[in-house]
């Protein structure tokens, strides 16, 4: 499993100098074979990420076992403990979502402020460095493996994710939300006017002469027209010549969020895990999440069929109201690592070089960007007229679905 050679000469290569070992590789020296060592430090260079990372998605090793590795070499000991109550955590309850997006949690035990690292990126790197050189300050740390460290989130920190999953936006920018609460502080006098004033121009117009009838219902009219064309307008203009795609290695490319909402969705997150794990990005810098309702056992038996996979969490939502999909979203928000996020449904197929170009979008249009909407691409064209009129992708492709839905 650790690619020992057969003939059992570990003695050989036990401590042999190893130049270009990225740090958060010594302490597997003697126990995993250089050749590999050395493959998952170029890969660690070439992608911009810690090694130990690489070592763990290829399976050479789980993530606990890396860390008994590492705490026996840097001296800072694996927080045993998994049974934290929230007393141990000195953070306010606002402050519990941002556990598992920096990987840290304060931890108070018997009177001794701790810090728990769950490591990630190049954590593992700079813990190894900084060890050696604080030892003294080394010891008030504490390994956590991720799963760990969620978990004691989700279990401590359940009611403030719920509500923060539920009513965060709308209590922070209500006018973003269509929650019915977004309306609960607005004067009771300004719906009532609303109303007045909609009775009154409808009473109006009915009680008016036929002319004025005929010439609001006859702007209403052009108004639609001038709308429609509009649409049909921009439907057959050419698309804009797109700038050409910068050119991005690998290592300049941020951890990228891919999250699903699923609901009875067990026969296509197969289908969508095979689709993720196609892109043209990364692997060690994906990461993955998807999201299940409490009573959909079918979709987490068939989630646990696929096998472990190292950069997949699932998470299930809390069974609170409302039951949305943007809740379910906003339930994986805390748990996400990647500095860009994308979202799929159950039955998206995305383009392998989707997350690339998504990048370019970014850079292109600037700061001001922050959502950025794939190319849609039917793929049921049988189901009916609507479908095969939608899947036209070209400007020529249109006008023939229009003419022939029109004959």
């Amino acid at each position: 499993m650790y690619g020992i050679p057969r003939d059992g000469g570990r003695g050989a290569w036990r401590h042999a100098p190893e130049a270009d070992m990225p740090a958060e590789l010594d302490c597997l020296r003697g126990h995993v074979a250089p050749d590999l060592l050395r493959a998952a430090g170029r890969r660690s260079r070439r992608i911009g990420t810690g090694a130990d990372r690489v070592l763990i998605h290829w399976g050479v090793l789980d993530e606990i076992g890396y860390l008994k590795h590492l705490s026996a070499h840097t001296g800072v000991p694996i927080e045993a403990s998994r049974d934290t109550s929230r007393s141990d955590i000195p953070l306010r309850r606002a402050h519990l979502p941002r556990i598992a997006q920096h990987g840290l949690l304060p931890l108070r035990r018997d009177g001794e402020d701790l810090l728990g690292i769950a490591p990630r990126s190049l954590t593992a790197r700079w813990l190894c460095r900084f060890a050696a050189g604080s030892p003294d300050i080394a010891g008030r740390l504490r390994l956590l493996p991720a799963a760990q460290l969620n978990q004691t989130l989700l279990t401590r920190g359940h009611a403030a994710l719920a509500q923060e999953a539920s009513e965060g936006l709308n209590q922070r920018f209500p006018g973003l939300t269509a929650a019915p609460a977004a309306s609960r502080g607005r004067p009771r006098w300004r719906s009532w006017l609303g109303v007045a004033g909609m009775t009154a121009a409808v009473a109006t117009l009915l009680a008016s002469s036929p002319a004025l009838l005929h010439v609001v219902t006859g702007l209403l009219a052009l108004w639609f027209l001038a709308f429609s064309g509009a649409r049909i307008a921009g439907a057959l203009a050419p698309r804009p010549a797109l700038p050409p795609r910068r050119l991005r290695h690998d290592d300049e490319l941020p951890v990228y969020t891919v999250i699903a909402a699923l609901y009875r969705e067990a026969a296509s997150v197969g289908q969508l895990l095979q689709a993720i794990a196609a892109l043209d990005y990364p692997k060690e810098k994906l990461d993955v999440i998807l999201v299940v309702e409490p009573d959909d056992d079918e979709t987490r038996a068939a989630i646990a069929r696929l096998g472990p996979m190292p950069a997949l969490q699932v998470l299930v939502a809390p069974a609170t109201s409302p039951r949305t999909k943007p809740k379910a979203l906003n339930w994986a928000l805390p748990f996400a690592r990647g500095s860009f996020i994308v979202i799929y449904d159950a039955e998206d197929i995305p383009e392998p070089n989707q997350l690339r170009a998504a990048l370019d979008a970014f850079h292109v249009h600037g700061a001001r960007t922050v959502c950025v909407q794939a190319s849609l691409c039917i793929d049921n064209p049988a189901d009916g007229w609507l479908s095969a009129g939608i899947m036209a992708q070209t400007p020529q492709d249109i006008r023939r679905s229009v003419l022939r839905l029109a004959a």
